[in-house]
């Protein structure tokens, strides 16, 4: 799978490996003694109900606690001040890798750079980023930043919880709890991880409860409950559609899934995670193949600059040292920041006419029937199967020239016919365009490894629903 590490940016390349695989080294039990960390009863225990289903993962492989602090030059660093759980009796290799690792997501959990000074008042925000390894897969960064408690001036810290699970809304909670036992104690943080830790990852649509102890508030009951629908478990829409109009949306649409050049420009870190998140959804059932940081760190701007498809997120203070020497072929530039003059403004030129107009109309259409305080559940459905239905009527029928092999050789795409099954003649000369891109292509390998069979899963369903429908409205003319 194409990564970060596609980049050809000295800078990018020593990021990316430190991000390479330590996966072994973390799939250790879950209830191994922490001998290090400091000693606090607590009487936590986890119920699970017998009837519930789980996924055999760990909720996370690690949480951190970075703080700005002080370095010996007089100026400012991230620093970690706390690790649950730490690893004992690793490799040198293994420690090594471990430090670079960390040592990176430093720079994601403060990516603005050293320019920090004691504040007194600072608005909490929680955000996400992905960690990609040199083998491509993929790990989740969840971020909540904040001013410790204190009076005077004090620098901000953040907590930074490292998992394989992708659901935003999940860690939020998380994090909540987290933070009501830093208020208490640094110690209080670790009988509450370590509970989590040992609990079993609900599959999606379940829940896991968690019993747990805070002097003074007694014991509390912690209900952790995954989305039905696991694909948009890590997306909350509202804040795509606050920045953009539905037209702006779908010509963002139209350049992410050209795999184009796109940077979004805003002055919180919410925000760039949230919209790049929402975005990406839009793609199901294809998934993004190329370079992706929902938040670029100050020293790796030079990754604005290579010349193959990403979808970056760059705070506003440093869009004009990446626009000073930008190459715009294929760029689309979007600024999400309030009140901003013009939205999209760097881009081809051709992002409003590439989608079929039938097609295109019938998107704003169905984005047009959410309600104005739609929840996040119902604004994920409206939107969500808006696009699904989009990727239906245009490329559904691919199952139907996956043809099987003999022997066990793969089955065969066959493209040209494909191609051809397509009308009217826009929608052909998008998906024409369509059929370049990697999603695409990496969708097809997976179908033609699958021998032709039906993946399954939510599109596919879709994809029956439609051809029924179609069935019966041409049996209706009859």
């Amino acid at each position: 799978m194409s990564s970060e590490d596609m980049v050809g940016e000295s800078q990018f390349k020593r990021l990316t490996t430190m991000l390479s695989s330590f996966r072994e080294k973390l799939q250790r039990s879950a209830s191994t003694n922490e001998s290090d960390q400091a000693p606090v009863t607590d009487p936590s225990i986890v119920e699970v109900p017998a009837k519930e289903r789980y996924t055999g993962q760990f909720f996370f492989e690690y949480l951190v606690v970075v703080k700005i602090n002080k370095n010996k030059t007089g100026g400012y660093e991230p620093q970690i001040i706390y690790q649950f759980p730490k690893k004992d009796g690793m490799m040198r290799s293994q420690r090594e890798q471990e430090e670079k690792t960390l040592k990176a997501i430093t720079l994601f959990c403060f990516p603005d750079g050293i320019e920090w000074a004691p504040l007194t008042e600072y608005r909490s925000e929680t955000f996400s980023f992905i960690l990609t390894e040199m083998d491509g897969s993929r790990r989740n960064g969840y971020c909540r930043r904040l001013l410790p408690l204190g009076s005077g001036t004090r620098l901000p810290e953040a907590f930074c919880i490292v998992s394989r699970l992708a659901c935003f809304g999940l860690f939020s909670k998380i994090f909540d709890e987290v933070e009501k036992r830093r208020q208490i104690s640094m110690a209080m943080i670790y009988p509450f991880m370590q509970s989590l830790r040992e609990a079993p990852v609900p599959a999606p649509g379940h829940t896991v409860n968690i019993k747990s102890f805070i002097p003074e508030s007694g014991t509390e009951m912690i209900k952790l409950t995954r989305p039905l629908d696991s694909w948009l478990e890590h997306v909350d829409f509202h804040t795509l559609f606050h920045c953009l109009s539905d037209k702006e949306v779908l010509q963002v649409f139209v350049a992410t899934v050209l795999e184009r050049r796109i940077i979004f420009v805003a002055e919180e870190l919410s925000t760039l995670s949230q919209v790049i998140n929402a975005v990406t959804a839009l793609l199901y059932p294809f998934v993004w193949q190329h370079t992706l940081i929902s938040i670029v760190p100050q020293i790796l701007l030079t990754v604005t600059m290579a010349p193959t498809p990403f979808l970056l997120g760059v705070q506003k203070h440093m869009l004009n040292e990446i626009m000073e020497d930008a190459d715009t072929t294929n760029l689309l530039v979007v600024d999400l920041s309030e009140g901003a003059e013009k939205r999209l403004f760097v881009k081809v030129g051709d992002e409003s006419s590439i989608l079929p107009p039938k097609l295109q109309e019938e998107l704003l259409q169905e984005l047009s029937t959410r309600k104005e305080n739609s929840s996040p559940e119902e604004l994920k459905k409206v939107v969500s199967e808006a696009f699904v239905s989009f990727f239906v009527k245009t490329v559904g029928h691919f199952a139907q020239y996956v043809k099987p092999q003999d022997g066990n050789q793969p089955a065969s795409f066959h493209k040209r016919s494909f191609y051809k099954a397509i009308e009217p003649k826009a929608v052909r000369h998008f998906v024409k365009k369509f059929l370049l891109t990697q999603m695409f292509d990496l969708f097809i390998q997976e179908a033609e490894q699958r021998q032709g069979a039906a993946q399954g899963g939510h599109f596919c369903r879709k994809i029956v629903e439609y051809q029924e429908k179609k069935k019966k409205e041409k049996a209706k003319k009859h």
